[in-house]
């Protein structure tokens, strides 16, 4: 069985290394599988795979998805095996050279580095790899191994998978992203994060799934008259498409703040042009002129890479357009040598440049180590240069159907509501600004995707024209106020003249003249509005006039002494906790970090003197105590349900200031009959804001709350958060 897979995984090493080794190399290549294989024996790795496959699939993935030649191949074959072959150094050279050799020494130096025992940054591990290695080769089979380990991750023993995961995610997917192997850094952060947030990871991709029939509709859609137009100008070319990966739309709806369906550029158009190196410049601005000719760009969103390529060689043109149904789709433009650039890194660069054979890897392995020596900085000379120049005193946004919207540098989301209508910036209380909510302050920035937030019970207020900048949103909120003030100044004057007869007292212009004169305003409007909007207390304006010296003095509100909760947990947790490699003597105590509620993904952190404490695994602290203190990880899981058992739990609340919302929420938790910590929350600008920290039984029942909170009329956004305050 064994056998028959690793001649299949043979096979397929040598169509992969088909384009970059010569039909005399087969030879070498075949002898050092046999080596591997015998040192091998039946060895397995730490994900449960023969050694020997393991190593095969190294030199297919360094071959095919790298690039590389027969040294790289030799050596990724026998990097697992090498301390146990049968042949001395002296052999192995003269059989494969002396190159080969010394990688091999290389690579044996740097498998010394425990990582996973080490507080390793991603810098000082990479500088770390630097000095143990004399040939870049050596760091590039070290990040193929793990990423073939990452795919046979679900193979390996449970408790192996979160350290193995998170150091995968700060120390291997960086280092792939300097080097410029971007299809390898992706995959590794995806498939870090599967096991890092494996609930957020399932429900993504199962949330991808579901939609892609409509995805695929909506690239048909978007592709045809594009398709149409190139075909009509004579170009070669083919249209690919990829969804964005799932890492990336988890950093995006965490940094925004938004679900999924509000992330508006989960796919990318590639359009990939067969062009002669002397015309694909030109070629991909004919190709980007055409797109935007199709459809509306966004301004901000243009890279490009082309005129000015990144220091790891990558080249392209990039813009976000308004496609069908207003959907955002992010379109790359580039020749077929820039594509393969990006998919196999600065190999295919210098292929390009017709370096070959050695000294063409030479050039491309010495152009490695720089980009590894360098700081990590890409260069964004060009596009600050762009930027500088481009609309300085103009800011170009987006309505939610697509719209482009023109308004002078500085505008706020108040300025973007009174452009589109004098009733919408009357009633605005705030915005969503690509998907995350702002208030009625924020200034807008080139490319923003806005739309407008309002309430019913808004009015414009006099502090709005101390930030509006348009002279449209000036001239309509003074209108408006105006307008309020004859109205609320007419109220004022009833107020006055009901509260003189209830007092006995004539109304007339000595007593207004005498009111203005003590509260030195000008004119009997300014009296009226004041005592509409109770800036003037109409006590104080009975005493003047019957000329009594009293002292109002207003009842302090009751100080309502917060009852104080006590902790509900105990020490002990063996009745709801099972935790693997149980220590005798250590008590169990859930982190106050993250609050591990009954149903959490959990692991235990052998702390120094509070015994184990219980993390989630999506705890902001995770990644950290993973990734420094691996030998302290134990593995932990609940077990059966207690009812009598409690668990703290933290809801972060947003929405529109609404009569009676916090009425809403307290109805909310008196029908899950939850107990209440504590409630905080403040409304600002129409807008509510509140932390609530309550006392659950189960996950199940803390999601049933939040959705019903979600469903709230007026509530915008319902989530768990960590560290309550």
């Amino acid at each position: 069985m064994v056998a028959n897979k690793i001649q299949s995984e043979y096979r397929a090493l040598l169509k992969a290394a088909r384009g970059t080794i010569k039909t005399s190399d087969i030879i070498k290549i075949r002898k050092a599988l046999d080596l591997a294989i015998k040192a091998c024996g039946d060895n397995i790795t730490i994900t449960g795979e023969p050694a020997a496959l393991h190593a095969l699939s190294v030199a297919r993935i360094i071959a095919g998805e790298m690039g590389l030649g027969l040294t790289s191949i030799i050596t990724a074959l026998l990097h697992d095996s090498y301390g146990r072959l049968e042949y001395t150094r002296e052999e192995l050279i003269k059989e494969f050279g002396k190159r080969s050799v010394d990688i091999l020494d290389g690579f044996s130096r740097i498998t010394g580095i425990d990582s996973m025992q080490s507080s390793y940054q991603a810098e000082i591990f990479r500088k770390l790899l630097l000095s143990l290695a004399d040939d870049v080769r050596v760091i590039l089979i070290k990040l193929v191994e793990r990423l073939q380990y990452m795919r046979n991750l679900d193979k390996a023993p449970e408790k192996e998978r979160l350290p193995l995961a998170s150091e995968t995610y700060f120390l291997y997917a960086p280092l792939a992203h300097r080097l410029g192997f971007y299809n390898i850094k992706s995959e590794m952060e995806d498939l870090a994060v599967k096991y890092l947030e494996p609930d957020q990871y399932r429900s993504i991709e199962a949330r991808l799934k579901q939609t892609t029939a409509s995805r695929n509709r909506l690239i048909r859609e978007f592709s045809a008259p594009l398709i149409e137009k190139f075909e009509k100008q004579g170009f070669k070319f083919h249209i690919k498409s990829r969804t964005k990966s799932i890492h990336s739309i988890m950093l995006k709806m965490k940094k925004q703040e938004v679900e999924l369906e509000e992330v508006y550029d989960l796919f990318a158009i590639r359009i990939i042009l067969d062009s002669t190196p002397e015309n694909e410049k030109s070629d991909c601005w004919r190709a980007y002129s055409i797109v935007t000719d199709l459809y509306q760009p966004n301004p901000s969103r243009l890279r490009d890479w082309i005129s000015v390529p990144k220091s790891n060689g990558y080249e392209s043109l990039h813009t976000t357009v308004v496609g069908p149904g207003n959907k955002w789709v992010e379109v790359q433009i580039r020749s077929v040598r820039m594509d393969e650039i990006a998919e196999k890194g600065l190999a295919a660069h210098f292929k390009y440049k017709g370096l070959k054979g050695e000294s063409g890897l030479d050039t491309w392995l010495t152009r490695m180590r720089e980009i590894l020596e360098s700081s990590e900085k890409e260069d964004t000379t060009f596009l600050d240069q762009v930027r500088s120049g481009l609309y300085t005193d103009e800011v170009f946004v987006f309505t939610p159907k697509g719209d482009l919207r023109q308004l002078p540098a500085g505008s706020t989301i108040l300025d973007f509501a009174f452009d589109i209508h004098t009733a919408v910036g009357a009633s605005c209380v705030g915005g969503k600004v690509n998907g995350k909510n702002v208030t009625i302050r924020y200034v807008l920035q080139n490319g923003d995707h806005v739309s407008v937030i309002r309430s019913k019970n808004q009015k414009p207020k006099r502090d709005w024209l101390s930030f509006v900048v348009t002279s449209k949103a000036k001239a309509k909120i003074k209108q408006v106020l105006n307008e309020e003030k004859v109205k609320a100044a007419s109220e004022g004057k009833e107020i006055l003249m009901r509260r003189l007869r209830n007092w006995k007292m004539t109304f007339g212009d000595a007593v207004v003249k005498k009111l203005l004169d003590s509260y030195n305003l000008k004119t009997s409007q300014d009296l009226y509005f004041q005592i509409a909007s109770e800036k003037i207390d109409l006590l104080e304006i009975k005493d003047l006039l019957q000329k009594e010296e009293k002292n109002e003095t207003v009842p302090s509100a009751p100080v309502v002494q917060e009852k104080e909760v006590k902790d509900l947990f105990g020490t002990q947790y063996s009745d709801f906790l099972v935790i693997e490699g149980k220590v005798d003597g250590l008590d169990y105590k859930l982190a106050k970090c993250c609050n591990p509620v009954m149903g959490d993904n959990i692991f235990g952190f052998v702390t120094i003197t509070e015994g184990i404490k219980i993390h989630r695994t999506s705890c902001p602290n995770a990644h950290y105590l993973i990734d420094r203190y691996p030998y302290r990880i134990v593995g932990a899981h609940w077990t059966k349900p207690v009812s009598t058992s409690l668990f703290t739990a933290a809801i972060k609340i947003t929405g529109v200031e609404d009569i009676g919302i916090v009425n809403k929420i307290a109805d909310v938790l008196s029908d899950y009959k939850v107990n209440v910590r504590s409630f905080n929350y403040n409304m600002d600008d129409g807008m509510f804001e509140g932390q609530l920290n309550i006392m659950v039984t189960n996950n199940n029942v803390l999601q049933g709350v939040i959705r019903r909170i979600q469903s709230i009329k007026g509530v915008i956004r319902a989530v768990r958060y960590s560290a309550p305050g």
